[in-house]
């Protein structure tokens, strides 16, 4: 039985979908990755997995470029015959669905880990959503496809495309975590409060509005707190925030930017507080982690944000967007 998994880029796959590779190749299943290849194709093949690097633009939207992305996917399908794709998050939904249904692929499953950019920003991309429904309504019109949301929004919004039916859609509230792992542990006993924004550093995961908290608060709480963004610059998204500002936020010593952290459960077990003001979400995973260690969150009142907080219990939710103009 061959398995195919398309996911946007590698380090994604290794975070959220490595398990499920795994569970499937323990099962039989001959598994072979399509992802952008950052650096971790070797790191991908060491699990037993084929890799194929897609040429994939994640922010992209020239027609030939992402076109080629639904031959290459299509030629795959058409000559090694794989019984299952599955495809996570837009872009490879997108054109893997639609490379699937001209292959005549057995079975499709898409996992939308949140609609993304161009449904935050709706009303700037116009043309893209018209192309995007008309995509949808030829690629989707299958009854061997199933869909996983993360939230009920984005549950909602699928359906009212009136193309698939109740039984062919599914909510699981995100990717989850291993709780042998993420496991509860008491809050550090340092004076120095630590709220940290654990994610990549793009504008629409509210990392200004973050910055712009901790201006706020700095000349009151700066003996007593520090604000810390900790993710990696995604200058491949189209909301990426250069490096040149975050090293700019960082020289102002009221936040510091640490980067990309390998070993998470480090990071946010050393946290007081976790903080995600994000415009749109799946279900996000650095929340279901703090939960897990025993954290208090300060998130968005948004789709996938909102799913975690039982508000003034676990956490607190805040309008989206509040300090901004």
């Amino acid at each position: 039985m061959k398995l195919f998994l398309v996911v946007n880029v590698d380090w994604f796959f290794l975070s959220h979908r490595l398990p499920i590779a795994l569970e499937a190749k323990n099962r039989g299943y001959e598994v072979t990755i399509f992802t952008i290849d950052t650096g971790k194709k070797e790191e991908i093949e060491s699990y037993g997995f084929r890799c194929i690097p897609l040429p994939l633009s994640r922010s992209g939207t020239r027609f030939l470029d992402e076109l080629k992305v639904v031959w290459l996917l299509y030629n795959y399908y058409k000559k090694e015959r794989p019984q299952i794709v599955h495809h996570v998050t837009v872009k490879p939904v997108t054109y893997g669905s639609l490379a699937a249904k001209l292959a005549r692929v057995p079975k499709v499953v898409n996992a939308l880990a949140g609609l993304g950019f161009l449904f935050i920003n709706a009303d700037q991309n116009k043309f893209l959503h018209w192309a995007l429904n008309l995509i949808f309504r030829y690629s989707f019109n299958n009854p061997q496809i199933r869909f996983i949301l993360q939230n009920k929004d984005d549950l909602d919004m699928i359906q009212n495309l009136n193309i698939l039916k109740p039984n062919q859609i599914k909510l699981i509230k995100g990717s989850g975590v291993d709780l042998n792992h993420y496991s509860y542990c008491q809050e550090p006993s340092d004076e120095i409060i630590k709220v940290v924004l654990p994610a990549r550093m793009l504008w629409d995961k509210g990392v200004g509005e973050f910055v712009e908290a901790a201006n706020l608060l700095y000349s009151k709480y700066k003996n007593c707190a520090e604000f810390i963004l900790a993710g990696m610059a995604d200058l491949e998204n189209v909301s990426g925030i250069s490096i040149l500002q975050l090293e700019k936020w960082s020289n102002t010593k009221v936040v510091t930017w640490v980067g990309f952290q390998e070993d998470v459960k480090k990071m946010v077990s050393n946290a007081h507080i976790i903080v995600l003001p994000s415009y749109r979400e799946g279900l996000p995973k650095s929340l279901i982690e703090a939960c897990a260690i025993g954290r208090p969150i300060v998130t968005t009142n948004v789709p996938g944000c909102r799913e975690v907080v039982n508000n003034g219990i676990n956490g607190i939710l805040v309008p989206v967007k509040m300090l901004m103009p």
